[in-house]
């Protein structure tokens, strides 16, 4: 084979910096650090940050903080709507390249793994949501109960059933939903090789805000929940809820912190027992949140209770984005 003919060599994968952590770790401060020093443009990894009229609970950048640098998938949506991972990926995707072409650089800020997980691993082979499955499951659950439909799904996926609580109606639900529009159940959907396609032309490699003292962070999430409340949190649930058409069941607001606020409004709770519980969600998120991270041997850690941590996490960024 001649020179001339020789194959090319293969496209070497675009590094893009993920930079993840738990709520509370600094993600936006480190964030805006970078922006001060290249043109970026910042890609949201967050489920909450696409619903509009969600901001002070959600602790959604500023707009002054959003005047820095462009910022995307913020803002995108109705709380009464819904944003799958699946949605993330093709969206994340688009924008990444779309920030290359503008010869900025994409850099991916925030702390929901399985908007991450989507984006690196590809997605498995599920179906969309379908309205009238599920308004016949949501039927169903209400003459018998979701354990009744917890039992149901024992029957036809045991595997998925044996990690769902008897009352995780959302989980419980999609399953049912998955089953009864494909006739597998989703545990061996999910055991299918994932689709790569477009991704594989990055290399997403996530720079990891993690607490070297856990307790640093808790205090951090304590007060953060506690300038929420400050700042009038109570009252941005009081006006969604006025709206008449959101419920608990919808996952907005199963948000961390909404749905305390709203079992308070609903008299559930006194004010203090819903401080509690609102700052032990977001702990308990945390925890989640740390657990995701701690699985990805690739990643870069910076010790977010660092007194230079914004520095470092803007430095880790900058040495993957040359």
């Amino acid at each position: 084979m001649s020179a001339s003919q020789a194959p090319a060599a293969p496209r070497r994968a675009r590094p893009v910096a993920c930079l993840l952590g738990p709520t509370a770790s600094g993600k936006t401060a480190a964030a805006l650090a970078f922006a001060a020093r290249r043109p970026v443009e910042i890609v949201s990894v967050d489920s909450a940050l696409v619903y509009r009229g969600m901001d002070i609970g959600t602790a959604k950048p500023s707009a002054s903080e959003r005047a820095l640098a462009p910022h995307h998938l913020i803002d995108i949506i109705d709380p009464a709507d819904t944003y799958s991972a699946a949605d993330f990926r093709a969206d994340a995707l688009r924008l990444v390249g779309e920030i290359d072409a503008r010869g900025n650089v994409p850099l991916l800020v925030g702390g929901t793994m399985l908007y991450f997980k989507a984006l690196t691993e590809g997605l498995n082979d599920l179906p969309a949501a379908n309205q009238e499955v599920r308004a016949a499951l949501d039927s169903d659950a209400a003459r018998d109960g979701w354990p009744a439909l917890h039992a149901r799904l024992a029957a036809v996926d045991p595997r998925t059933a044996a990690r769902l609580a008897p009352n995780d109606s959302q989980r419980i639900q999609r399953a049912l939903e998955v089953f009864t529009l494909t006739g597998e159940p989703m545990s061996a959907l999910l055991a299918a090789p994932r689709a790569q396609d477009e991704a594989a032309a990055y290399r997403f490699v996530p720079i990891a805000l993690e607490p070297s003292d856990r307790g640093v962070l808790h205090a951090r999430i304590a007060a953060r929940f506690d300038a929420m409340l400050a700042a009038g949190f109570i009252d941005e649930v009081k006006r969604l809820r006025a709206r008449g058409d959101l419920s608990l069941d919808m996952p907005s607001m199963r948000c961390v912190g909404y749905r305390q606020a709203w079992e308070y409004l609903d008299g559930a709770t006194d004010y203090a027992t819903m401080r509690d519980k609102g700052v032990f969600a977001t702990r308990q998120l945390c925890k989640r949140q740390l657990t995701w991270l701690r699985a990805m041997p690739e990643r870069i850690v910076v010790d977010c209770c660092a007194q230079d941590a914004v520095d470092q996490a803007a430095h880790a960024i900058e040495r993957v984005s040359q």
